[in-house]
């Protein structure tokens, strides 16, 4: 990881922009309608509201661009909408830093 983000080194994103795009995700883990729940150790499930869905669309498809190694499924529930991000073990500690830094955000804006 770069810096004091949960940024991997593998990320292609230039350095100037990566604080721009934790900046997008904190802002989405924000509207999460639920904890996030670690379901295995490479897998965290984010729980969104169902409007979110443009806009989870396209901040993953512009993450998956630069960081290859991330795989996330998007997925409408009766509740919203569920994103299931998935990274190989290697990277685990990204995906421990994401589910960190989604619980934090969601508990800053919790009533």
């Amino acid at each position: 990881m770069t810096g004091e983000t949960w940024v991997p080194t593998a990320c292609t994103l230039p350095t100037a922009e990566q604080p721009l795009r934790v900046a997008e995700f904190d802002v989405l883990f924000a509207t999460a309608v639920r904890p996030a729940e670690r379901t295995g150790p490479t897998t965290l499930l984010v729980h969104l509201p169902a409007d979110a869905v443009s806009t989870i669309r396209d901040l993953v498809a512009r993450e998956t661009a630069c960081c290859s190694f991330f795989s996330f499924d998007v997925r409408a529930t009766h509740s919203g909408t569920d994103v299931l991000v998935r990274v190989p073990e290697q990277h685990v500690a990204v995906l421990d830093a994401l589910s960190e830094r989604a619980e934090s955000a969601r508990a800053n804006t919790a009533p």
